[in-house]
């Protein structure tokens, strides 16, 4: 029984207003393409199907179009929910595409027997038998009391989510054991869409349990032989365990995910053995790069982009623009940043994105302030080492009338100032 692990596609999203669908699509069919190669017989979504809870309708015709495909390939496909896909829009089509050979587990309110089935192989055989665990929320597994404190909420959502995980694996039990009695030696798969304590999380991550859970102990997942995890973009294992694992989304969703090689798992079972665990790497469909440090170093970085840049980060389809993030480390306010970039990246093949200030000035100016008292400071000291912290260009796009705007800003704030600092000090002579 060869499983293949997923998560986390997020169809739809928008990206500093750029789509993401041709990226998808080229994952979809390299997608296909192992499935095929690798005789996969079920492939398993771990939640976020879709970026939102109404996605565009190329997202859905996406997804519908998919089914098909694995249809055709005579692989089963399960798909779970997750934080950001909406259970209505899941289940809208669950009977449709049961005949298509592909499980929906939206939410886990349904019935239990429902949340556990078997998986066939590609002979049509029972190959394993899954604990289907989608995104679970609160109102589905607990019920509130009143007078909790904040620490009893968040212990009663885990050991109600922990329990579900044991009465899932309990039925799962007797099931395998119907195999057994029938010749048949078959593993126990569960998922999940939560964040596991001591996992590393990217910016694009979004809290699914704020103020009530912020991590589920690993020790409440069951013994499965293979829990599959969704939520968490970058690819790893949970506590130290091999077979408890995030396999990150497909495309990198956020700028600080490009340093993680994006990959899927495949999963190999004899009978109930596990045998082999290995990702499998994704390519880059959609070039992206982070670019730090000053003006020159920038500047540098851009001139070589298009002699060495995409032979570095092996990108596959070489005729689209890079998008870029720009972290400018300067000591100075530069009210013409956006000129100074827009003239840098002029007749290069690159879209800036994201620009923005390093945070190592405002950690510099924070920690000099620690050493410094204020019987070492004037009034216009303080007041100057106060307005650097603040960043008043935003993004690229920023146009120079609105640039203009934010200088004058900036100066009517540092006048302003003056004016109250010189009346209070006039005030006080006066006493």
């Amino acid at each position: 029984m060869k499983l293949l692990h997923t998560s986390d596609w997020h169809l739809g999203q928008s990206f500093f207003t750029k789509s993401r669908k041709d990226e998808h699509q080229a994952f979809i069919n390299w997608l296909l393409m192992q499935v095929e190669q690798q005789q996969v017989d079920a492939v398993i979504i771990a939640g976020d199907i879709f970026d939102t809870g109404t996605p565009p309708s190329y997202a859905r015709e996406m997804y519908n179009q998919f089914v098909v495909d694995m249809q055709q390939l005579n692989c089963v496909l399960v798909v779970l929910g997750g934080n950001h896909d909406s259970v209505s829009t899941l289940n809208e089509s669950k009977q449709i595409l049961a005949c298509l050979n592909t499980f929906v587990v939206a939410s886990t309110g349904i019935a239990i027997d429902e949340q556990v089935f078997t998986i066939p192989d590609k002979s049509g055989q029972p190959g394993a038998i899954l604990c289907a665990v989608p995104f679970i929320r609160a109102r589905d597994v607990l019920q509130s009391t009143a007078g909790e404190t904040g620490l009893q909420k968040r212990q009663a959502l885990g050991d109600a989510i922990k329990q579900h995980y044991q009465t899932l694996y309990q039925i799962a039990l007797l099931k395998q054991k119907e195999q057994k009695a029938n010749g048949l030696n078959i593993p126990i798969i569960a998922t999940g869409h939560l964040t596991a304590l001591g996992v590393s999380q990217s910016e694009s991550v979004r809290d699914i349990y704020i103020g009530t859970l912020d991590g589920f102990a690993a020790d409440g997942f069951p013994p499965a032989d293979y829990i599959a995890l969704g939520h968490i973009h970058k690819p790893q294992i949970v506590a130290k365990s091999e077979h408890i694992r995030y396999c990150g989304s497909p495309i990198p969703l956020s700028f600080d995910e490009l340093g993680t090689q994006k990959q899927v798992m495949l999963v190999e079972f004899s009978e109930a053995l596990r045998t082999s665990l290995q990702p499998i790497s994704i390519p880059i469909f959609q070039p992206m790069l982070v670019i730090k440090g000053d003006l020159a170093k920038i500047e540098k970085a851009l001139q070589q982009l298009n002699a060495d840049a995409k032979a570095d980060i092996k990108v596959d389809i070489s005729a689209q623009p890079f998008w870029l993030c720009l972290e400018v480390d300067t000591q100075d306010y530069l009210s013409d940043l956006q000129q100074r970039i827009q003239t840098m990246t002029q007749g290069l093949n690159v879209e800036v994105l994201q620009l923005r200030r390093t945070r190592n000035q405002r950690r510099q100016l924070l920690s000099q302030m620690q050493s410094e008292t204020l019987a070492e400071l004037t009034p216009e000291d303080v007041f100057e080492k106060r307005l650097a912290m603040e960043t008043f260009d935003k993004s690229p796009e920023v146009d120079s009338e609105k640039t203009d705007e934010q200088h004058t800003t900036l100066q009517q704030v540092r006048q302003r100032f003056s004016q109250i600092l010189s009346e209070v000090e006039h005030q006080g002579t006066d006493v």
